[in-house]
């Protein structure tokens, strides 16, 4: 056995984040599953030696394993590449790779060591080329997240790689590249930590599992012996049901258009209209122009050419005039764009209308709170009260509270850009009713994901955006997930 935890616990004050956690893994890849605030990234935290644990054991190739920083743990053996790669843009690729344990020669850094080392680090992963003379900040999502795996590899003898989420934020194409190197370090005989909220991963990649729910290890196994079904229901405690809700719907009238859109570099070409009662879904890769279209449509970036239609409502617009509109926007950068984290709960949530949560130009907390905490328990928020920072919360309900703060606003079309993002199935589940509940009182929902489950499963039309263009928008019936991808790629 190359790695085992047993009875591991941690405690922060007085939340018990890990209330006894053992696991067993060997050679290949084991998949670590739970939902949000199961306890996954503490105990990772604790297996690199970011953190210590309060009690219980780890032995590593049989020998007793207590890190007392991640250093000690890479010089072990142990390295982890967080869902964010932690990567220095404006440094080379072979610079990132030996960042931190960069080889010398008589005093002065050995530029052709490091260059070396970099190009087998990342021989190791991938047939497909990667200058290591290129600046991090060049790269695609792709490229920089082989480059930080390369990184965890290279500055020790590597036994046990940790991915937290490494697919979070990549393309059909980069996920396939991804697995292709996580294939090729599990025949090297590396035992792969592999932290997903995707099972449908898990069944690609991954040879065992563990599943934690409330701090504790709840079940383990053989990928493909249990049901995947059975595995959502240990992950969350319970059945959940069918995962995407789809409830009949009635169509409006159009409340959104969008004519030709242009933007300073995209999309190119966008038309769409978007009716009440609608979930209408947008597919496309990574850096397609997605994003960029919902944007240009809420304001945040300019419009070049074409025309956009908010109800009445005619031409560009301010964010804060698009919200007074009745347009509202989801940011698929959670912590960068979409919460202030260092904020409470109840701040995030009444920001962008404050207006009745006090006297003229004042909010008492009063009122904020009482706001806040009817959205709270209706959402099933899981926190201590309104006050709490967002950032204590798990990702699943600091989504909650993104969507919570539309949801306050009233308003009338949902911009959704990677709405499940990084949160655990049963939180995913929640979101998909609540998207349907949406559509079902009225409400026009614009969805961009790059999960074609999910479009398929919530939506009742879907467009593919691809090179900036977006493409017509057909039912959901028309074309199957394969059909998507072929149009997205252009194969």
């Amino acid at each position: 056995m190359l790695l085992e935890l047993t009875n591991i616990q941690k405690s922060f004050g007085r939340t018990r984040a890990l209330a006894g956690v053992s696991l067993r893994a060997s050679a290949g890849v084991h998949a670590v599953l739970g939902e949000n605030g199961a306890g996954k990234s503490t105990l990772m935290k604790i297996l690199a030696g970011a953190i210590a644990p309060d009690g219980g054991e780890m032995r590593l190739r049989e020998k007793l394993y207590a890190p007392r920083d991640p250093a000690e743990g890479r010089a072990a053996g142990v390295a982890i590449v967080y869902q964010e790669p932690q990567l220095c843009p404006d440094l080379t690729v072979a610079e990132n790779i030996a960042l931190g344990s960069e080889p010398t020669r008589f005093g002065f850094v050995d530029r052709g060591r490091v260059r070396a080392r970099a190009e087998e680090a990342l021989a190791q992963l991938s047939e497909e080329r990667i200058a290591t003379d290129r600046l991090v900040a060049s790269l695609p999502a792709g490229d920089r997240q082989l480059v930080a795996i390369a990184r965890a590899i290279s500055q020790a003898r590597c036994r046990v790689l940790i991915l937290d989420e490494p697919t979070s934020s990549l393309g059909a194409h980069d996920v396939d590249r991804l697995f292709a190197a996580v294939r090729r370090l599990r025949e090297s005989g590396m035992c792969i930590l592999y932290i997903s909220h995707f099972l449908e991963e898990v069944e690609r990649i991954a040879d065992r599992y563990t599943v934690l729910r409330d701090g504790k290890s709840v079940g383990t196994g053989k990928v493909g012996e249990q049901p995947m079904r059975e595995i959502v229901r240990m992950m969350v405690g319970q059945d959940v049901g069918e995962l995407f809700a789809h409830s009949e719907r009635e169509l409006g009238d159009v409340v959104l258009s969008l004519e030709d859109l242009a933007g300073k570099t995209k999309p190119t070409h966008a038309s769409l209209e978007l009716y009440r009662g609608e979930v209408l879904g947008i597919a496309g890769l990574v850096g397609s122009g997605r994003t960029e279209l919902l944007r240009a449509v809420f304001g945040l970036d300019p419009v070049k050419s074409g025309r956009v239609r908010v109800g009445a409502y005619v031409g560009p617009a301010s964010p804060a005039r698009r919200l007074t509109q009745g347009l509202g926007l989801l940011s698929e950068d959670r912590k960068g764009e979409g919460l202030a984290a260092g904020m409470s709960i109840a701040d995030n949530l009444t920001l962008s209308k404050l207006a009745g949560l006090g006297p003229p130009g004042l909010v008492l907390n009063a009122p904020q709170r009482a706001a806040a905490q009817s959205w709270i328990q209706r959402l099933s928020i899981r926190c201590r009260d309104a006050a709490q920072p967002v950032s204590d919360l798990s990702g699943g309900n600091q989504q909650k509270v993104a969507l919570a703060r539309l949801l306050y606003h009233d308003v009338d079309v949902f911009l959704l850009d990677e709405p499940t993002r990084g949160i655990d199935v049963k939180s995913r589940a929640e979101v998909y009713r609540l998207i349907d509940e949406l559509a079902v009182q009225g409400k026009a929902v614009l969805v961009v994901s790059s999960y074609l489950p999910e479009l398929v499963g919530i939506c009742d039309r879907i467009a593919v955006m691809r090179k900036g263009r977006l493409g017509e928008a057909r039912p959901v019936g028309e074309r199957d997930m394969h059909a998507l991808l072929v149009e997205a790629t252009g194969a």
